[in-house]
């Protein structure tokens, strides 16, 4: 794990990436992150979220800036600018039930093809899929989801890497960490090692490639 400033976590990411950020309609999202995203003025970036937040709110402010090409989600119901957005076809929306969202990223951090899942089949979701039959039954071959970066926010990281999640602030974070090739993560308090104990470490620092360092004072 590297620390490193925000300014220089942010000039890593290219125009044009791939971006999981971790949060369940703001909570537990990298704030900091994405306002220094909209401050750099990348562009035509894929994010994989489980939402597109609310205007003005996480992930929203990447939309009120169209900084986004594409957006695979579970939901964009509370932004209306990201409704827009798609409906123009200034963006594609991949929306996936959030069982199966969570289980591409899962499959994608394991080094797994996909995942078999039920939902979907018979419906619209089902077009252009591999249908696979086991023990009678359909299941729907959803492909793992991987991404350049991951943005992740924690509650504690430790000066190793280590990270440790408050509560619901956890939501899609520990598993988008094993999802990306490089994974950049914020978080409310940075301590020394042994203060996260061993039992409560979500996750471990041979994950974390880089930890943006917190502003003094």
């Amino acid at each position: 794990m590297t620390p490193i400033s925000l300014e220089e976590a942010v000039a890593m990411i290219p125009n044009g990436a791939s971006i999981m950020v971790g949060g369940f309609m703001g909570v537990g999202t990298p704030a900091r992150l994405l306002d220094e995203i909209v401050r750099q003025g990348k562009h035509g970036l894929t994010i994989i979220s489980n939402d597109a937040a609310t205007p003005g709110t996480g992930v929203g402010k990447l939309f009120d800036a169209a900084l986004v090409s594409r957006l695979i989600a579970t939901h964009i119901g509370l932004n209306p600018s990201a409704q827009k957005q798609m409906l123009a076809k200034q963006i594609t929306a991949d929306l996936v039930p959030q069982g199966t969202f969570a289980e591409r990223i899962r499959a994608g951090g394991c080094g797994l093809g996909g995942v078999l899942t039920p939902t979907g089949v018979g419906t619209l979701v089902a077009e252009g899929k591999r249908l696979v039959e086991v023990d009678g039954k359909s299941f729907l071959l959803e492909a793992a989801l991987r991404a350049q970066f991951s943005l992740v926010h924690a509650f504690l990281a430790d000066y190793l890497g280590n990270l440790s999640y408050a509560l619901t602030a956890r939501n899609f974070n520990p598993v988008m960490a094993m999802a990306a090739d490089t994974v950049i993560v914020t978080a409310e308090h940075i301590v020394p090692v042994g203060v996260i104990a061993p039992d409560h470490v979500m996750t471990p620092a041979p994950l974390v490639d880089y930890l943006v360092t917190n502003p003094s004072g």
